[in-house]
């Protein structure tokens, strides 16, 4: 079993991140029940995000839902839930409420906004979130427009990552202190986190504050991908010297040009001849030149590619549940071994408040009463 085993979470089933980070501490070892609200769809098993837990459905308009759900919370270590600020204190199972029932609980909150300022109570999506901490605008080629990184940088890395981490960190906290404590998780807070390199190197001189003309962000001739002779692309990022040198010998860049890494008024002229090169080979050619050196070469792999590729294959990268194909359980532990738990599940109330430790009789009298 993961590192986790042991640990109760509650879940209040949302959107996007607040599943998959519930996802992350059910990969390593969590017992989490997700409450979804009546009405609710049911997750297909190729959501994979909805994967490793067993899920109850609640009409939180009824109280006897909402002691239901107190209960389930005084089992628990920690709470997920991503809703608009207020909506949690508006369904009586809000921060002051269940820490008074469970002085222990790990309260892990998670919003675009975060909890309180001008826009907190607004709506957004990923690329709004990162668009105000200065991420978007960093992202795009030169001359072009700001491209979104999927919803990886606000969502999932911003909110869902920082979500799970503060709430392992609430939980080691808890243990010596024996007292619980809300984790409020903004995307905008987790996101502009991500982007510390970028500020400490803006600060320092090393960053434009132009899209496309810096070391990491496309500018650099060495850094960025290049269409091959067969339409695919390749990923190259040969920023050392060491690596440069490799990627000039076994690209066959002999214009002398080529030996000012560094001059970033040479980048653009040396990018449209480094495209040319590149374009005289296919995809598979060049791995066959440039893989495993020490180019800093990968070929950029669809979603389709990347699962069967030998490195991913070889470490058991991706693994396949009930017929769908999907990244395993990260990071990797040398003794307690993740897994994850089961395929996305359908609410089965009965079953899961028996495991959480919920007699029959009461399961009966929140069924009659129309609470689950």
């Amino acid at each position: 079993m993961g590192p986790l085993n042991g640990v109760r979470v509650v879940e209040f089933a949302g959107i996007g991140p607040g599943p998959f980070a519930a996802m992350l501490l059910s990969d390593m070892g969590a017992e989490i029940i997700r409450i979804d609200r009546r009405g609710g769809r049911t997750p297909g098993k190729g959501e994979v995000t909805y994967r490793g837990r067993r899920a109850i459905t609640l009409d939180m308009k009824r109280p006897e839902a909402v002691e239901a759900a107190l209960k389930l919370i005084e089992k628990a270590d920690a709470l997920i839930e991503g809703f608009r600020p207020g909506v949690m204190e508006r369904l009586g199972v809000g921060p002051d409420v269940c820490l008074k029932r469970n002085p222990k609980l790990v309260y892990g909150r998670m919003t675009g906004w975060g909890q309180e300022g001008p826009l907190a109570s607004a709506a957004g999506h990923d690329i709004n979130y990162i668009a105000l901490v200065g991420a978007l605008h960093a992202i795009g080629a030169a001359g072009g427009k700001p491209i979104p990184p999927l919803n990886l940088v606000g969502d999932f890395g911003g909110g869902a990552l920082y979500l799970a981490f503060g709430i392992v960190c609430g939980l080691l906290e808890a243990k010596k202190s024996g007292r619980g404590q809300v984790v409020d998780t903004a995307m905008t807070d987790g996101a502009a986190s991500l982007m510390a390199m970028f500020y400490g190197m803006s600060s320092m001189g090393m960053w434009a504050d132009k899209r496309g003309s810096n070391l990491l962000d496309s500018g650099a001739h060495f850094y960025d991908t290049y269409e091959t002779k067969d339409g695919k692309h390749i990923a190259l990022g040969s920023i050392e010297p060491q690596f440069y040198r490799e990627l000039v010998e076994k690209a066959g860049l002999n214009d002398p040009a080529f030996s000012a890494q560094m001059d970033r008024t040479a980048w653009p002229s040396l990018k449209e001849k480094l495209a040319a090169v590149v374009r005289m080979k296919t995809r598979d050619e060049w791995d066959a030149i440039m893989l495993g050196s020490d180019v800093c070469y990968a070929p950029v792999l669809s979603l389709a590619e990347a699962p069967r590729h030998p490195h991913n294959v070889a470490r058991k990268t991706f693994i396949e549940i009930d017929g769908v194909t999907q990244p395993a359980p990260a990071p990797r532990f040398s003794r307690t071994v993740p897994e994850v738990q089961g395929p996305p599940q359908a609410a089965n109330s009965e079953a899961a408040l028996e495991a959480w430790g919920f007699a029959r009789s009461e399961i009966a009298e929140l069924s009659r009463a129309g609470a689950i």
